[in-house]
């Protein structure tokens, strides 16, 4: 067997830093060697400073290690990034600029010009801007970044769909888990029993990654998909799992049937080459009238997989879907472990 990469990770006692940790528990290609926190739990071992919120029991593997500062003045081959978005912007390319592969589920480098925004049953090719992007910087390692969690579960079964038939418009309302603030969510006396219609920054974030992802790499930069999208969401009292209405108009309306087909067939480079964290079916398309439900479908796929339901004629944009995915396992850490997965693959690493 060859050796396992050598991975750390920044923000390792967050929420998504918890599920990096549960995720990579034994992992075949990838060991967790140096945890990174923040100044005030430095000096720590993980299991004194982490305050564990992720369901699920804590893997003890990485208790011992001792929390080092979000600085690149270790040796790792992969360096998963945590990080919220505001120390991300800065601390990223600090790492980058030092020879590390970042990683990253923050949202501060994503709409870079010459930064990937991956999702590796969509755009595996976009891999091609890592040269640039040393190019641009000067840097000797690179930046690559997984989308948005709600991005994540709607541009899987739009790849699907607009391959097959064109998509031209997208209207998407969601309903969002509570963990996607961080854990343990929101207070209590303003989601408990309540729905809030406004998440900052999250609209924005839905109107325009999709069509990175989508677009076309041609040269050192991508084209974006020209389809457009509108946004409305919501935070609801729910632990885990966004789920998401959508209405779509294509270039020429299909069947149900042959949405389903279309959708249930589809495969990327995860499924056909074996990635180690992706799911069989990328997409599962359940027939009842009542489905998907976060409580009965929140772990199609191992939390990997976007499950989609209802879906129906639309009077107004010709086909209606309800799609669920685990917003912070596929929708966070899960997407990125995969895109490291990826990165091993195409000999990036």
């Amino acid at each position: 067997m060859t050796q396992k990469k050598r991975a750390a990770i920044l923000g390792a006692t967050g929420a998504v830093g918890q599920r990096f940790i549960q995720l990579l528990a034994d992992h075949p290609q990838i060991e967790v060697t140096t945890l990174c926190a923040s100044e005030r739990n430095a000096g720590k071992t993980y299991a004194e400073a982490v305050n564990w919120q992720v369901p699920g029991e804590r893997p003890t593997y990485a208790d011992h290690l001792v929390l080092r500062n979000c600085r690149p003045d270790f040796e790792a081959d992969i360096v998963f990034s945590a990080l919220p978005s505001s120390s991300a912007r800065e601390v990223e390319p600090a790492f980058a600029a030092a020879g590390h592969a970042v990683v990253s589920n923050a949202s501060a480098h994503r709409m870079g010009v010459d930064v990937p925004l991956l999702i590796p049953e969509i755009n595996p090719d976009h891999t091609g801007l890592i040269e640039t992007q040393r190019k641009n910087h000067g840097w000797s390692g690179y930046i690559v970044t997984n989308p948005n969690c709600s991005t994540l579960g709607l541009a899987l079964p739009l790849k699907a769909l607009d391959d097959a038939f064109g998509i031209t418009e997208v209207n998407v309302v969601t309903l969002q888990a509570k963990s996607g603030a961080g854990y343990p969510g929101p207070p209590e006396e303003l989601i408990g029993d309540n729905v809030l219609p406004y998440i900052a920054g999250e609209e924005d974030k839905i109107e325009t990654e999709p069509n990175k992802i989508l677009g076309t790499l041609k040269g050192d930069t991508i084209v974006d998909h020209n389809m457009v999208l509108s946004a409305q969401c919501h935070r609801v009292d729910v632990l885990d799992g966004h789920t998401e209405a959508l209405n779509i108009r294509f270039k020429q309306t299909p069947s149900v049937e042959e949405i389903k087909n279309c959708l249930r067939n589809f495969k990327g480079l995860p499924q056909t080459a074996g990635l180690h964290s992706a799911p069989a079916a990328a997409i599962e398309v359940r027939d009842e009238d009542d489905r998907p439900q976060p409580k009965l479908d929140l772990w199609a796929g191992k939390g990997m997989a976007t499950v989609v339901g209802r879906i129906r004629p639309c009077p107004l944009f010709g086909i209606k879907m309800v799609i669920l995915s685990h917003n912070t396992v596929r929708g966070a850490a899960g997407a990125a472990l995969l895109n490291a997965e990826l990165l091993i693959h195409q000999g990036l690493l």
